[in-house]
């Protein structure tokens, strides 16, 4: 029999601390609707006494969002338990969740109050918000920084006083596992109804990155409640991740034998939209959300998942709501994994094809951090369905300034020959063709030239395609390289060597002469 864990999300109050996150109520309403949907138990919905917008976001939410509790905070203050009130009753199911703090350094620097006064304001809370709902939840804010035996007298206090839910908080994320872990066994210890008649949750900031680490150790404890934020957002270095969270619980089931009532393959689009609507981007490296979480680059690694994904991957894409995993190409790429990309694009290659192309592959994998699907085409349009060489580009060097003549120095292997020429021009490009022509001895004019990338990042790979009228003939070449100069120089080359051989036009005559 596995134990349900409840998972409290705080997206919209404590996620919305983060800085510069300001949502509106439309966008509140929103979040709120795909939390339901992804099946979180209780929506804290906001801080309802700090302003009219937020107060008027969480009595939307509380009005129309149906499935989850809808929780709104307040601190041990009766206008902020009124107020909280007043912008959750209209819920389906409604909880008032109020704290006050409960460390010496909170106690005596922030509140300025003993700790007989600080018990009767956190009792006198409970109370007065129990007034309204049976659901009430009481926080002691810096748990674990307070002193233990004043700890266990206010929330025996709280309990007494008709609070259902305990939560103990890691305000600052200072506790170590093995720390958070000792204060929740103690405190059940002490406190017997914790983890059974009252619900024992934790929330944990990752000041020192152990926010789900704590989460954990805590529920293996008997915690019964964890409280996150989609993608870790929160104050300072944020929450412990829903995401994380659920999915640990999810993967490693039989270790952990607990279980939520999570929708995971609503994961991926709540992560979306929440960082899409906040401007948080998710960083690549993120677990179970980030771009790369499904994304396999090296050799030895798609090579592995081609022949079967369960070799590096835990759990599956889809189970959070991807389509599939992606088998990204980069520098560390292997044979087999280009091999198995061109077939998806559609390209059968032979063995001597598949060499040069791979070798192209590598050669730009160096310059660019990604490949894509445009680069692959290319490659195979530039390498594989291409004319003989008689000239093989081997050395460009263009020197080019304000108010300089543009020069080029270009070496053109014929053979066992290297031939070289240098020659200025209109500009850089005009000076590269021009020592081309040179060396090939193939005067040409240029009819079009067309420069596009091939795709949309900065060190996207230059397209280029010349139309170049030879000996009475037109030849159409083409060129990709990260550098322009060098894309064109391929291009002009290309129409070239397709020219090399071709008898003139009628009425033309071959001129070897510049």
């Amino acid at each position: 029999m596995t134990d349900r864990v409840y998972i409290f999300d705080t997206t919209l109050r404590d996620g919305e601390q983060s800085p510069g996150i300001s949502l509106n109520v439309r966008e509140k309403l929103e979040i709120a609707e795909q939390l339901a949907r992804l099946g979180v138990d209780v929506i804290e919905a906001g801080f309802p006494i700090t302003s009219p917008g937020d107060f008027e976001a969480v009595s939307t939410i509380a009005k129309k969002v149906k499935g989850p509790i809808i929780a709104g905070l307040a601190r041990a203050v009766d206008a902020d338990i009124d107020r909280a009130w007043e912008a959750v009753k209209a819920a389906e199911r409604s909880r008032i969740h109020t704290f006050i703090a409960t460390s010496d350094i909170h106690i005596e620097r922030k509140l300025k109050k003993n700790k007989d006064e600080v018990v009767e304001m956190a009792k006198a809370a409970v109370a007065r918000a129990k007034g309204y709902t049976d659901d009430v939840e009481f926080s002691p804010e810096d748990a674990t920084r307070s002193d233990f035996e004043f700890l266990c007298r206010i929330v025996r206090a709280a309990i007494d006083s008709g609070a259902t839910v305990i939560n103990i908080p890691d305000t600052v994320g200072y506790a170590l596992p093995e720390e958070f872990a000792d204060l929740i066994k103690q405190l059940r210890e002490r406190l017997p109804e914790l983890g059974r008649e009252v619900i024992l949750s934790v929330h944990c900031h990752n000041d020192l990155g152990l926010a789900v680490a704590n989460s954990l150790v805590a529920v293996a404890g008997g915690a019964n409640q964890i409280e996150c934020t989609i993608n870790g957002l929160g104050e300072r270095a944020g929450n412990a991740a829903l995401e994380e969270l659920v999915m640990i619980m999810d993967t490693r089931a039989r270790s952990m034998n607990k279980t939520t009532g999570i929708k995971t393959d609503e994961i991926s689009r709540t992560s979306k939209l929440i960082s899409s609507l906040t401007g948080y981007s998710v960083q690549f490296n993120k677990a179970i959300v980030g771009r790369n979480a499904f994304a396999h680059s090296s050799g030895i690694h798609t090579d592995g998942m081609l022949k079967d994904r369960t070799t590096y991957e835990i759990m599956s894409p889809e189970r959070i709501g991807l389509a599939e995993s992606r088998l990204i190409l980069g520098k560390t790429s292997g044979r087999h994994a280009f091999r198995a990309h061109l077939e998806e694009l559609g390209h059968q290659l032979d063995s001597a094809e598949l060499d040069r192309a791979f070798g192209q592959f590598k050669t730009l994998a160096d310059k660019k951090a990604q490949i894509t699907n445009e680069d692959i085409e290319a490659i195979v349009a530039e390498e594989v369905r291409t004319v003989t060489e008689t000239y093989k580009l081997e050395y460009l060097s263009v020197a080019s300034a304000t108010d300089e003549t543009p020069t080029a120095t270009i070496k053109l292997r014929r053979g066992v020959e290297l031939l070289e020429q240098t020659n200025d021009g209109d500009g850089p490009v005009d000076a590269v063709c021009k020592a081309i022509s040179a060396i090939a001895g193939m005067p040409a004019t240029l009819l079009s030239y067309n420069v596009s990338a091939i795709t949309g990042s900065l060190d996207a790979q230059g397209d280029v395609t010349v139309n170049l009228r030879i000996n009475g003939r037109n030849y159409l070449g083409r060129g990709i390289s990260t550098d322009i100069i060098e894309a064109s120089a391929k291009a002009y080359l290309n129409a070239i060597n397709k020219a090399v051989g071709v008898s003139p036009a009628p009425g033309e005559e071959i001129d070897r002469e510049l």
